[in-house]
């Protein structure tokens, strides 16, 4: 169901990093440099946590036009 996947993207990735300061407000990225690749890895874990195994998962960050990062846990 994709209500569930967009509320979890919701309450997982907006709510948590929308309009922060991730070097500041973060504390997923207190010890880590918040990169395109790694914030794709952090959002990757907090959706993989959250559904069930049998799905695929992969996260597509868009930094610029030239710069997409796409992560899907390998």
């Amino acid at each position: 169901d994709l209500k569930i996947v967009k509320d979890l993207i919701k309450s997982e990735i907006e709510e948590r990093f929308d309009h922060r300061n991730l070097n500041l407000d973060c504390p997923e990225f207190a010890d880590l440099i918040p990169t395109a690749e790694n914030i794709s890895v952090v959002c990757y874990n907090l959706l993989r946590s959250k559904l069930d195994g049998k799905y695929g998962l992969t996260i597509r960050l868009w930094e610029t036009e030239n710069n997409i990062v796409f992560y899907d846990g390998k």
